[in-house]
């Protein structure tokens, strides 16, 4: 019998097949879209109303740094190219979206946010954190969510299905390229290509593992209290292979990390459109 990650494996990668080579499904009337502003892409999720993925796209871009909005004249126009892409594949005007912000995020930032979705015409029905959103998607009852971005670590702990605690930490992907551009002495652009291609794991993970020790580090502290059992891996830079087997041996607790984690946090800001 399929276990219940696999079954959720296969579903991230439908989203990642749509996205790789467009193939619009019908949807049943109610369409959900999910924006994720990333701080090295933008991906739009679009899903039906009982969750089954229609169509993905995203772009590399950098609007965001260490959680915060900072391009926002950018994230508005990729945003709309974006929309515009998705409503041409479905034939529809996508109307109302969903965005997410690191855990603790609020204020100015939390608006910023919104109000970028706003501008690219959509209405908004809600915000949510990015390890909640990640959540939806893995359905998880009780653990721990570690959402490692390109700017910080976003932490949620997950107990009776609901988000009891949230902490956010800045360090990510981004601080992994700034390692490797250091020890290799090249641009911090050139790392961050280097680090991107699956093909150099080997050579660089070494030189950033104690990047990858100092987030189990931190997210062991965050969750000692709660009495966690499982730690949930999502986001973009925890795509190396090794990733999982660092944060085991740091945090003594069992690991999980989906296919494509990059693409988890976005499936689940439209499910909780």
């Amino acid at each position: 019998m399929e276990t219940r990650m696999e079954t959720i494996n296969k579903y991230i990668m439908r989203f990642r097949e749509l996205i790789q080579k467009p193939n619009p499904t019908s949807s049943d009337g109610n369409i959900k879209v999910g924006v994720d502003l990333g701080t090295a892409n933008i991906v739009i999720s679009v899903l039906s109303g009982n969750n089954q993925p229609i169509a993905g796209s995203y772009t590399v871009a950098s609007v965001i740094r260490d959680g915060l909005l900072v391009d926002y004249t950018g994230a508005v126009h990729v945003v709309r190219k974006l929309k515009e892409e998705m409503e041409d594949q479905l034939g529809v005007t996508l109307t109302k979206a969903a965005g997410a912000i690191p855990p603790g995020t609020f204020g100015k930032n939390k608006k910023a946010i919104s109000n970028v979705l706003e501008d690219a015409m959509f209405e908004v029905t809600n915000i949510v954190d990015e390890p909640t959103a990640a959540a939806s998607v893995l359905e998880i009852s009780n653990g721990a969510v570690v959402d490692v971005g390109g700017g910080t670590t976003g932490i949620s702990i997950i107990k009776n299905k609901e988000v009891i605690y949230t902490a956010d930490e800045a360090t990510g992907g981004t601080h992994m390229s700034l390692v490797l551009a250091g020890s290799k002495q090249i641009p911090f652009e050139e790392a961050e290509e280097l680090k991107k291609n699956p093909n150099n794991s080997a050579e660089i993970f070494p030189i950033i593992k104690p990047v990858a020790e100092k987030m189990a580090s931190i997210t062991s502290e965050h969750i000692r209290p709660f009495g966690i059992e499982t730690i949930y891996l999502v986001g973009g830079a925890s795509s190396f292979n090794e990733f999982k087997d660092v944060f085991e041996n740091e945090t003594g607790l069992k690991t999980i990390k989906p296919v494509y984690p990059h693409l988890v946090t976005p499936l689940g800001v439209a499910m909780n459109c």
